[in-house]
C-alpha cells in the first residue's frame, strides 16, 4: 500500500462555498484524511462546548501541529446566497436538492420517498445573510494571519467545477495523485 506524504492543509471559505465538495475531491485524488471543522463545530454547539473560528484558534492550532497550506475558497457572497437559499433537504435521509442545479422531480417532494423537503433554518435568506456577515467579520483576520505566514493560497470563482482544476494543479505540486484514474479530467 502506498502511503501519501503528509500535508496538513486548512480549507477555508464561507458557508456554502464548496468546502465539502473540494474536500471530497481531494480525498479521491490524493488519498488524504479529512476533518470537517463545520462538523466539529455543529457537534460542539450541540454539546454546548463552543468552537471559535478566530486568530486565537489558528494560533492554538499552530501550537498543536504544523500547517503546510491554507486553501481559501473565495466565492462571492451573492453567489453563496443564491446557492444556499435554493438548498432543500430530505431530513430522514440527508439527501440535498438545489432548486438551481439539482432540483427534485416534483418541487418540495423527495424523489425517492415522496416525503416533503425542508429548508434548514441555516439556509433561510435572513440567516444566510447573518452567517455571511459573521464569517466575513471573524475570518478576515484569520486569512490575514495565514497570509502573513505565507501559507494562504486563494482560489476565486463562482463554481466549484471551475475552481477545482486550479486547486488540483496546486495540490499536485505538493502531493501525488493517488486515484490513478481519470487524472486527466480531475472531478
Amino acid at each position: 500500500m502506498v502511503v501519501p506524504p503528509l500535508l496538513r492543509a486548512v480549507i477555508m471559505g464561507p458557508p456554502g462555498s464548496g468546502k465539502g465538495t473540494v474536500s471530497a475531491r481531494i480525498i479521491k485524488h490524493f488519498g488524504v484524511k479529512h476533518l470537517s471543522s463545520g462538523d466539529l463545530l455543529r457537534d460542539n454547539m450541540q454539546k454546548k462546548t463552543g468552537f471559535p473560528r478566530t486568530v486565537a484558534q489558528a494560533e492554538a492550532l499552530d501550537k498543536e501541529c504544523h500547517i503546510d497550506t491554507v486553501i481559501d475558497l473565495d466565492v462571492p457572497f451573492e453567489t453563496i446566497k443564491c446557492r444556499l437559499t435554493a438548498r432543500w433537504i430530505h431530513p430522514a435521509s440527508g439527501r440535498v436538492y438545489n432548486l438551481e442545479f439539482s432540483p427534485p422531480k416534483v418541487q418540495g417532494i423527495d424523489d425517492i420517498t415522496g416525503e416533503p423537503l425542508v429548508q434548514r433554518d441555516d439556509d433561510k435568506p435572513e440567516t444566510v445573510s447573518k452567517r455571511l456577515q459573521a464569517y466575513d467579520a471573524q475570518t478576515k483576520p484569520v486569512l490575514e494571519y495565514y497570509r502573513k505566514k505565507g501559507l494562504l493560497k486563494s482560489f476565486s470563482g463562482t463554481e466549484t467545477n471551475k475552481i477545482w482544476p486550479h486547486i488540483y494543479a496546486f495540490l499536485q505540486t505538493k502531493l501525488p495523485d493517488m486515484s490513478q484514474k481519470d487524472a486527466a479530467n480531475p472531478r
